[in-house]
């Protein structure tokens, strides 16, 4: 059986769809909104690029090893981003979530934390993950906030462990969330989405 098969995760706010070719017009028109791909230190493809960027992510996908998802805002039934399961040790009970991005708009919003926490819980939940692992260039400081936000501590960082089509080398902070912690994180990001959210305070 296929430990790690295509679902859809559905959310209150969200959707996690496995991706396809038919969601390329919804991710190009998702990641113009902050032209995310002039962001040096991530890998996010540019609208002419989406479609080969979608074949080869899905020739990366097989089962029990890498799964991708695109991320569907409820209320506008709009696509908003991606994701993946990345790395998956079917053995050993791990993954990574990672390669993720979102429209400027719905970053550090209730969706993006709705969309961990059905990651996290299919992951710990379905899967009866032990560990789940988050990885992120050193320079990523929003990227870092975010998975320390989660509940995410850092087990280290990998100096000089890939290097970008430009030949910059990136070090690589590494964190995860092991299954003692989980009912923890779980209780933490809940709560998240219900406390009531502070407007008009741009540093928050």
């Amino acid at each position: 059986m296929t430990w790690l098969a295509p679902v859809a995760l559905v959310g209150d706010i969200a959707t996690l769809e496995p991706l396809s070719p038919e969601h390329h017009d919804g991710l190009v028109e998702a990641v113009k909104d902050g032209e995310l791909w002039n962001l040096w230190y991530t890998t996010i493809p540019q609208p002419k690029d989406m479609r080969n960027f979608i074949e080869k992510r899905m020739g990366l996908d097989a089962p029990d090893t890498r799964l991708g998802f695109v991320a569907v805002e409820n209320c506008s039934k709009k696509i908003v981003g991606m994701t993946n399961y990345m790395n998956a040790d079917r053995d050993n009970r791990r993954l990574e979530i990672g390669g993720t991005w979102y429209s400027r708009r719905v970053q550090r919003s209730e969706l993006n934390t709705e969309c961990k926490l059905l990651l996290l819980a299919h992951a710990f939940e379905t899967l009866g993950c032990i560990a789940v692992e988050f990885r992120t260039h050193f320079f990523n400081h929003q990227s870092r906030r975010a998975i320390e936000r989660l509940g995410a501590k850092l087990d280290g960082i990998l100096r000089n462990h890939q290097a970008s089509a430009d030949g910059v080398l990136r070090d690589t902070c590494v964190y995860s969330i092991i299954a003692g912690e989980w009912p923890t994180v779980r209780t933490h990001l809940r709560w998240q989405l219900k406390k009531p959210r502070i407007v008009g305070n741009a540093g928050a």
